[in-house]
């Protein structure tokens, strides 16, 4: 390994990860970018000429990881201290692509990097409506706003995601020294990153940019002192490293008032 950690990647062709990748191996750290298709490994490959960290892509179809012994077996062969979700169906496919690879694959990979002791963080990309209660500091009518719109137009995508967002937190709880860290992100733009809300927004609908999103994920995995927690995140107004550290200091967790918090 050249770097001072891997990054085990999955879902390594979204437009998250591939703004990530970069990220990651300047800062020296190696990745593996898992993929499903063998078309896409010359343009990943680019991401990581000239970089001080090393990417090496590997070919492998998250939607028929149908254990957690098979996600084992992948981190095992990757020795990874860090693991990143970014996959999912995307709404391709027969909906039960969505429950195979968007929950059951995603708590495959939980468990098993929960139950590696090498791994100590775990970041899952998810989204901002991801939860079973209102939180107190959103007003009903935001909920109530949420329910009817978001939730209504991706009921079987909300499923899968509140369903894996709960395991990873139940999970986290259980070692001292790993972090599974809920990234909660709004509605999804190509607007270069920038300034951000990170932690408890007053609002379930806003813009999140999809290059801050993967900049938050670095400087998550790179902050030596995250716990577990649910962060919600929109475009705003404060410096990612200070919102960063901010809500390490201040111990944020938006899972507050979740049935499992």
């Amino acid at each position: 390994m050249s770097g001072a950690h891997s990054v085990l990647l999955l879902g390594g062709s979204g437009k998250i990860a591939q703004l990530l990748t970069p990220m990651l191996l300047r800062r020296s750290w190696d990745v593996t970018s898992i993929i499903r298709n063998p078309d896409q490994i010359p343009g990943l490959q680019k991401l990581g000429e000239n970089q001080a960290g090393k990417l090496s892509v590997l070919v492998r179809s998250l939607e028929d990881i149908t254990s957690e012994l098979q996600a084992k077996s992948l981190i095992d062969e990757v020795k990874p201290d860090y693991v990143v979700w970014s996959a999912g169906a995307g709404g391709k496919g027969a909906p039960e692509r969505t429950d195979k690879i968007d929950r059951d694959a995603a708590i495959h990979f939980i468990r098993a990097s929960a139950a590696t002791p090498s791994i100590t963080k775990f970041v899952m990309i998810s989204y901002l409506g991801s939860r079973l209660t209102k939180p107190s500091w959103w007003s009903e009518a935001v909920w109530q706003d949420d329910i009817n719109t978001t939730r209504k137009a991706l009921a079987r995508y909300y499923q899968a995601k509140v369903a894996a967002d709960q395991v990873l937190y139940e999970e986290g709880k259980k070692r001292s020294d790993f972090a599974g860290i809920c990234l909660r992100p709004a509605t999804l733009t190509t607007e270069p990153s920038g300034k951000v809300t990170l932690g408890k927004t007053s609002q379930a609908k806003g813009t999140s940019s999809r290059e801050s999103v993967a900049n938050l994920t670095a400087l998550l995995l790179e902050a030596p002192n995250v716990k577990n927690c649910w962060l919600d995140m929109q475009d705003g107004d404060e410096d990612p490293e200070a919102a960063v550290k901010r809500c390490i200091e201040e111990g944020v967790d938006t899972a507050e008032g979740e049935p499992f918090y």
